[in-house]
């Protein structure tokens, strides 16, 4: 017999993002506006790249941190972009450097990562940035699981001693998010399932905590949730009725403690938490932030 139904937080990201950057904000300002700059490196005219960055660069603007834009065109060299990297890498102004992906096809992605320093990879995508997060040092965390984490903080939702549950385990999201959720602090007990996770019903039905990053539209309902369990939504599936998200939102509304909306939710967080990992970035490098 089901009990009756649960009244649904949704987590919408907007307000938790904007608490972050307002906190930004006044750290700039009360360390007297120093500079910050956010260089961001773009190949090619792809529509939604051009409109992510200059989502960034704005962002960056309005809490007072410098935006430098680097273009090149979709026919650049490898070497050619090496050089504008490596230059930014060397210029002591720059604290955080960001390379949009996807690159075209012909770049080497992997070479291009491995240029920036850890100190400077305010997207956290790194071997070594992962390496530090894996080793619980300081660095910079992907802003995807960081945001998601951040959400979690905004909405009260207690970590510590619950099972958390990620779907997925790409090295962008579920295998740091894995990682960050198990850390001291944080101290969630992580379960890490993917496509070959066997029941992997039963297992989510244990969670205090799901969070789906797969994109498979609608991959989870009410069959994975219990009654008051946090449903966080990652996964990004774009149709011509418009973005959908790995939950099917209506099946676990009423049976969800609370729920991320997608969209609305996770992706909303993720320039936030670029702006913090830039002026954290700034703070390492020895700006007084």
């Amino acid at each position: 017999m089901s009990g009756a139904p649960i009244s649904t937080v949704v987590m919408a990201g907007a307000p938790a993002r904007d608490a972050i950057l307002a906190s930004l904000t006044a750290r700039i300002t009360q360390a007297g506006s120093p500079h910050i700059a956010l260089a961001t490196v773009l190949v090619g005219d792809d529509a939604p790249s051009r409109k992510y960055v200059a989502s960034k660069h704005s962002t960056a603007q309005s809490i007072g941190i410098e935006s430098v834009q680097v273009e090149l065109s979709a026919t650049a060299t490898q070497s050619e972009l090496e050089a504008e990297v490596s230059r930014l890498v060397s210029d002591p102004r720059v604290h955080g450097i960001l390379v949009q992906l996807p690159l075209p096809s012909h770049l080497d992605t992997e070479a291009i990562l491995r240029l920036i320093p850890a100190d400077k990879d305010v997207d956290g995508l790194t071997e070594a940035s992962l390496g530090r997060l894996v080793r619980d040092v300081p660095g910079h965390i992907g802003c995807t699981p960081l945001g998601v984490l951040r959400l979690l903080q905004h909405y009260g939702i207690t970590t510590s001693g619950k099972h958390a549950v990620v779907i997925g385990r790409s090295t962008l999201v579920g295998l740091p998010l894995s990682v960050l959720l198990a850390r001291k602090g944080i101290d969630a007990t992580v379960t890490l399932a993917h496509s070959r996770t066997e029941n992997l019903e039963a297992i989510c039905k244990t969670a205090d905590i799901i969070i789906s990053a797969t994109g498979v539209a609608r991959s989870i309902t009410s069959e994975h949730v219990s009654p008051g369990t946090t449903v966080i939504d990652v996964g990004i599936s774009r149709t011509e009725a418009g973005i959908i998200g790995d939950v099917d939102a209506k099946s676990v509304t009423g049976i969800a403690g609370a729920l991320t909306p997608m969209p609305g939710g996770t992706g909303i967080m993720t320039v936030a938490c670029l702006m913090e990992n830039t002026v954290n970035a700034a703070a390492m490098q020895g700006v007084r932030v």
